[in-house]
């Protein structure tokens, strides 16, 4: 008689526990075991349970491990979820199989144990066979479907409800999420603000605004939102810091001259000067363009398409130097200027920052995060099985993408969604996010590249930088290490036909097959393949976070980060007083709603898993140490970041590894 001791993992998460009768089997090169009831409580009340699998003889090299549910039991269905199962056989081997699924009743599993391998190092035909069979079912549930032509393809279902229970957001996170939802309904309605059409009768009514005062830095923003070097300081280290570039000739539909920006430069120095020493900076929003936008009154509410000009002082303060709301030049179309009155030059200011919130969040974070970051979730369930090591590496930074993106398409951005109440309609967003996705880059989401091609690798305080390439440099770190350990020779990565239909799909379903964009179909060498997965894992961590985090702070001062604006820009300077600009702003109910919705996903739930803390799916003692290495370098920039934030006035935080969430989870 042999015996197999097992070692059951129960989820330490809310509800994971059962009183459903669960059965193993093992499955090894010589037979399979018994069918062998878990017995006793552990799997209800303990996290860890301790059980025994006999077989009439020793069943060789384990292969599989069957877990099963029972169908029959007489009591109300509860899932179990299970985490991990290790055996020690009676050769004193141990062997690990990561499970991480929730089981109902009925349901049965077969779990890969051992070392994580590629499709041609599998030498057991039931081996292959599962391999294969694992993929057909993982396409069959996680389908591709086309939201519009020209724009990334995403999950086919619709109703988050269809979505397999390991895509859902953990028990604890839905409450809190419904908890919010509720908090800011009642809110809303019991202050009369969720249906009134009133507008802001001054800038101090905005401040009574509850979720404005849920951040202190969103206080500091109200403060200076007025002041030049702030409104540059935030193309820098605010909310979207991905539009700013050094400018070295000014385009031809800005007709900026030396005369109208001396009074703003540095004595004895011109226009033309500054750009040759690389002080010269410009945020160009052309894709912004004749967008359809929302209409109100009968009438479509405006949408500028600016460009602006930002100026390195000798005393390395950015400030604003020019900015033009409109794409095409005439007299209509004024060149706004420091020296123009308080009030034209902030209403210039503000649909600067109005159009650029609208693309953090439409394009920065919707687009170049969310649904990318959902193509490589599903072409990473469709494509590895859970054996695979890429597999074991990424999915962790895939948790809850899938669902959250799906709760995004039913409630933020479509026709009748929270977006269309924002000046760029439903008719609108499609074109917007068609033109991101032609213009988004490789390089783009490769943060040494993309700084290098801004040409913005040396100018001062720009704390986004400078923690984006500390945390790329670290990932990209663990990452060789582990590609490394797992693909020793360039010929691996070119023969692993599963790798190589992962990177084919996320190039022709999440790019549309441009070869222009540079993202690669295949990968053929190690190196190629390191830089791959590094994007993916900051992409889908680091850049979310970068974004996501830094809403509450900036756009929850209604001004700084207004989603409509009512009033067109100025054709003429001189004429607009302050309450202009109360006109110009949204209304109390929908500037006090975008500052619920920041508050909402700016805040963290509390089942947030910082980069680099994973579940345990890999069993090799080296690629557990890199996992640690990782963690420990993480917190090491981690803490001169914070020794960084201690000097600075306005603190950048979003980059902080304890602050960056492992996944887009919100």
């Amino acid at each position: 008689m042999a015996e197999y001791a097992l070692t059951v993992t129960t989820g330490n998460m809310l509800h994971a526990g059962t009183f459903d009768n669960v059965y193993v089997t093992l499955l090894g090169e010589e037979g399979q075991s018994n069918r062998t009831k878990l017995t006793g409580v552990s799997l209800v009340n303990e996290k860890v349970g301790m059980f025994s699998v006999t077989s009439a003889f020793t069943l060789g090299f384990l292969l599989l491990l069957q877990v099963e549910k029972d169908p029959l039991h007489e009591f109300e269905d509860k899932a179990w979820f299970c985490s991990t199962v290790s055996v020690r056989t009676p050769e004193d081997d141990d062997v690990f199989f990561p499970c991480y699924k929730w089981l109902f009743r009925g349901d049965l599993v077969l779990l890969r144990g051992g070392r994580a391998t590629k499709a041609f190092e599998d030498f057991y035909p039931r081996l292959e066979d599962q391999r294969k069979k694992e993929l057909v079912q993982q396409k069959l549930t996680y389908k591709w479907d086309e939201y519009a032509e020209g724009m990334a393809y995403v999950l086919s279902i619709k109703d988050v409800s269809s979505l397999p229970p390991e895509a859902h957001f953990s028990f604890s996170k839905a409450l809190e999420f419904e908890y919010r939802i509720k908090f800011a309904t009642d809110e809303l309605t019991e202050t009369g603000i969720l249906h009134t059409t009133a507008r802001w009768e001054n800038f101090e009514d905005m401040k009574n605004v509850s979720w404005f005062t849920k951040s202190s830095l969103a206080e500091t923003v109200s403060q200076l939102w007025k002041n030049d070097d702030f409104f540059a300081y935030q193309f820098l280290n605010g909310v979207n810091p991905y539009v700013i570039r050094r400018c070295s000739k000014l385009p031809s539909n800005f007709p900026v001259t030396d005369e109208m920006v001396k009074p703003f430069m540095a004595d004895g120095t011109t226009l033309t000067e500054e750009m040759e020493n690389g002080n010269i900076f410009i945020l160009d929003y052309k894709i912004m363009e004749d967008l359809p936008t929302t209409v109100m009154d009968g009438k479509q509410v405006p949408l500028s398409a600016p460009i602006c000009l930002l100026y390195m002082t000798p005393e390395k303060k950015l400030l604003p130097l020019a900015i033009q709301l409109g794409q095409q030049p005439s007299k209509d179309n004024p060149i706004f200027l420091p020296s123009d009155s308080e009030v034209d030059w902030l209403l210039a200011k503000l649909h600067v920052r109005h159009v650029d919130t609208l693309y953090c969040l439409l394009v920065t974070h919707l687009q170049n995060t969310h649904l990318v970051a959902e193509v490589f979730a599903m072409a990473t369930l469709r494509n590895l099985p859970t054996i695979h090591p890429l597999y074991k590496l990424l999915i962790p930074h895939h948790r809850s993408t899938l669902f959250v993106n799906t709760v995004a398409r039913a409630v933020l951005y479509g026709p009748g969604r929270f977006f269309d109440n924002s000046s760029i309609s439903a008719e609108g967003q499609l074109p917007l996010l068609r033109r991101a996705l032609a213009q988004l880059t490789y390089v783009s989401l490769c943060p040494p590249d993309d700084i290098a091609a801004r040409g913005l690798e040396s100018i001062p305080n720009f704390y986004h930088r400078d923690d984006a390439l500390r945390v790329w440099n670290v990932i990209n770190g663990f990452v060789k290490a582990v590609v490394a350990y797992y693909y020793p020779l360039d010929i691996e990565v070119a023969a692993d036909s599963e790798l190589q239909q992962w990177v084919n799909e996320i190039f022709n379903y999440g790019f549309l097959g441009n070869a222009a964009s540079g993202f690669p179909s295949s990968v053929q060498n190690v190196k190629e393949l390191i830089k791959f997965v590094t994007m993916l894992i900051f992409t889908t961590s680091a850049r979310h976070t970068a974004v996501n985090g830094a809403q509450l702070d900036f756009l929850s001062w209604i001004p700084n980060g207004p989603l409509l604006l009512h009033l067109a820009p100025p054709t003429i300077k001189g004429t607009a007083t302050m309450d202009d600009i109360l006109m110009t702003l949204p209304n109390k109910s929908f500037g006090s709603i975008t500052t619920a919705l920041n508050w909402f996903l700016g805040e963290k739930y509390d089942d947030f898993v910082p980069l680099g803390q994973y579940p345990q799916l890999f069993s090799e003692p080296a690629v557990l140490r890199m996992i640690e290495d990782f963690q420990e370098e993480l917190s090491t920039i981690g803490g001169a970041i914070e020794k960084r934030n201690e000097e600075l006035q306005l603190p950048y935080l979003y980059l902080n590894p304890k602050e960056i969430e492992n996944s887009a989870t919100i």
